[in-house]
């Protein structure tokens, strides 16, 4: 058996949005706070400092990838010009925005979920392991 840890973060941005064909209030422009929940993994701690990741280099990561997304109209932002910005994308949009800013790191992203308010979340994870 092979021990495994997991980190995990949350950071949150700010957008507006509109999802189309929803025939509901949601289709009309409006606003959330969202959050971003990352999750990695990894096998092998640092022999030095005994950590998996510093949690200050995967929120660094994670703010990148979201930097794109923060204070904008999704609906105008690329893949999202083209795409519904549901939470559903924007969780799976993130996971591979930032799955090559952590290639430098020994972990591998399991999910990412992403929440317009407390209680109100959808996950993606390729896998399916949450």
């Amino acid at each position: 058996m092979t021990d495994t840890w997991r980190l995990s973060v949350t950071r949150e941005f700010a957008a507006s949005h509109c999802l189309r064909h929803y025939q509901g209030k949601c289709e009309q422009l409006h606003g959330h706070n969202f959050s971003a929940h990352v999750v990695v993994e990894g096998h092998t701690l640092d022999p030095k400092v005994e950590i998996l990741m510093d949690f200050g280099d995967l929120k660094k990561c994670t703010d990148q990838a979201l930097a794109a997304l923060d204070h904008r109209h999704l609906n105008e932002v690329p893949p999202f010009d083209r795409l519904n910005p549901s939470s559903e994308n924007l969780a799976r949009h993130i996971f591979h925005t930032l799955t090559p800013l952590l290639a430098a790191f020994p972990v591998r992203l399991v999910s990412v979920t992403v929440c317009e308010k407390p209680g109100q979340c959808a996950s993606y994870s390729p896998t399916g392991a949450f």
